[in-house]
């Protein structure tokens, strides 16, 4: 019933969203497509099927529907997944002085620059790891991070690492998993687990970021408390 659930749910998305559909579709230039969607995604347009896609082309590699090496395709895509994380950080780090030097706009505040730029100089290397395998995130981080003015030197070294990661690891995924059966049977299925298991390590790190605020609010009040008994009790007058 949920595999059902699951093909009739991407039967409704635009064919473009189908990673199969766009493979085939690209024939003789399937790894060149493959390549310019992860840029593309890494960069500008967040609305991609980046993971579903490296897992399907890893599945094509193993059934030979892509007549490549796994380990070319491994490297080509986390080629275009590192150059398209250039390309965001560059976008970022140009508009950024532009969006915020009105402190005073409507829509952006030089308090946001200053936020972000705090929170990547403390979360920046686990942030741009983690955001790789989360769909929207990994294509924003990157404007973030140049808007931030993250430092250059540290975005790229962690941002090759997730590129790595994320690219070549889940096409070699794809790859070994590819002539499972079920895997084969229930390709639908696995696309939306994909999504599903991308978010967990955002989901643990907001779970964790807000049990340390209660935490941090608790340990306030208790100041607070003690501070106004300091206060009630008289002095001694010798």
């Amino acid at each position: 019933m949920i595999l059902a659930e699951t093909a009739t749910t991407l039967a409704l998305m635009p064919k473009w969203f189908n990673p199969e559909y766009l493979l085939t579709e690209f024939g003789a230039y399937v790894i060149l497509g493959l390549c310019l969607i992860i840029f593309i995604e890494s960069s500008i347009f967040p609305v991609l099927p980046g993971d579903s896609l490296l897992f399907t082309a890893g599945l094509f590699v193993a059934q030979g529907s892509i007549q490549a090496p796994l380990w070319l395709v491994c490297t080509l895509v986390t080629v275009a997944a590192l150059l398209g994380n250039v390309v965001g950080y560059a976008i970022g780090w140009k508009a950024g002085p532009a969006l915020f030097k009105r402190p005073d706009s409507r829509f952006f505040k030089q308090e946001y620059v200053d936020k972000t730029h705090a929170f990547l100089e403390k979360h920046g290397p686990k942030a741009v790891v983690l955001a790789r395998f989360v769909p929207f995130v990994r294509t924003f981080i990157t404007w973030i991070a140049g808007i931030g003015r993250m430092d250059p030197k540290k975005y790229f070294t962690y941002t090759v690492i997730g590129g790595i990661l994320w690219a070549g690891g889940i096409t070699a995924l794809g790859h070994l998993l590819g002539n499972i059966s079920f895997i084969k049977n229930n390709i639908e299925a696995i696309f939306i687990l994909i999504v599903l298991v991308s978010v967990v390590p955002i989901v643990i790190e907001w779970a964790k970021s807000r049990r340390e605020k209660k935490l941090a609010a608790a340990r306030g009040a208790t100041a607070e408390s003690d501070a106004e008994v300091t206060q009630r009790i008289p002095r001694i007058e010798r």
